[in-house]
């Protein structure tokens, strides 16, 4: 166990260098936030899509087939179980700090550095298995998220529909359900913008770290709270829960590590367009995030370990 500890914590330690990156070049002012935004754009909406549909270029299998259906309705409960769990938190702090916090323990950061850990860590086919939990939460990030952030009033079919995250999934979806290939030159392409995920992610992770006031996250009680049920409780629950359905192990184990993944960047975004608090949301993700250098590898390391 303590070789596969090591071995994730090396694959994470790589990922927080490239954050590294983002966050001295933001320190520096090289990197601002016009191109912070921009470089966020470039991810949501042609990057990311781009690793969904090139991780599906694959034959389809019945069991191929079978195990992207159960993913999706396993997801479907375990975010159901996390947003009950979260319900009842901080009641006592005002809405527009309790709503960050909430989100942020329903949803980890699965796009900008799930996907490049799994990528790391257990290759094409785990990406594969991640693709099912990455099309529900941008369905419920987009829709229950908005109404938790937004109100209901914010929320929109449209908007919902033309998520970059759910364009991707069902494209990637469809061409794998009808078994076809992309041309050449254009499968190239594609491959090639979704392997700018990971570096182009953890530098936007970075800088949005380098904004956020550490010292301030590091003494906020309801921060590690916050924090320890995204980093401890969630994955915790996904990993005992699944177990008696002895999934496949690198499905078992995709769904664990995107489990544990610190809190998503898209907490600050939300923040930013419904007027929420937005230095809770920069704080919360920061300090999951560095935290998760310390958690994701155990849970990695558990995941491969309780289901060989």
């Amino acid at each position: 166990m303590l070789a596969n500890i090591l071995l994730v914590a090396s694959q994470v330690g790589t990922l927080f260098l490239l954050m590294g990156v983002g966050f001295v070049l933001t320190r520096l002012g090289k990197l601002t936030k016009t191109g912070v935004a921009q470089l966020t754009f470039v991810l949501m909406n042609i990057v990311s899509p781009c690793i969904i549909i090139d991780t599906l270029q694959v034959e389809r299998t019945p069991a191929l087939l079978r195990d992207m259906g159960v993913g999706v309705l396993i997801m479907c409960a375990v975010y159901a179980l996390w947003i009950a769990l979260a319900a009842p938190a901080f009641r006592r702090t005002e809405a527009d700090t309790r709503d960050v916090l909430r989100f942020g323990m329903v949803y980890g950061n699965t796009g900008f550095m799930g996907l490049p850990l799994i990528q790391a860590v257990l290759g094409s086919a785990g990406l594969f298995y991640a693709t099912a939990p990455y099309l529900v939460f941008s369905v419920v990030s987009w829709s229950h998220g908005v109404a938790r952030m937004g109100g209901r009033a914010q929320l929109s079919l449209k908007r919902l529909l033309l998520n970059p995250g759910i364009l991707g999934s069902v494209i990637a979806i469809t061409l794998f359900l009808l078994n076809f290939r992309l041309p050449a030159m254009v499968g190239n392409a594609v491959g090639y913008l979704g392997s700018m995920n990971t570096p182009l992610a953890m530098i936007v992770v970075g800088s949005q770290m380098a904004g956020a006031n550490l010292g301030d996250a590091l003494r906020s009680p309801r921060l590690y709270l916050a924090g320890a049920v995204r980093l401890l409780v969630c994955p915790a629950l996904l990993l005992v829960l699944l177990l008696p359905l002895r999934l496949d192990p690198t499905m078992y184990a995709a769904y664990v590590i995107l489990a544990a993944t610190p809190t998503a960047g898209l907490t600050g975004i939300f923040a930013q367009r419904f007027g929420r608090d937005t230095a809770a949301a920069a704080q919360l993700i920061t300090l999951s995030t560095l935290l998760s250098i310390l958690t994701l590898p155990c849970f990695a390391a558990l995941a491969q370990l309780l289901n060989p």
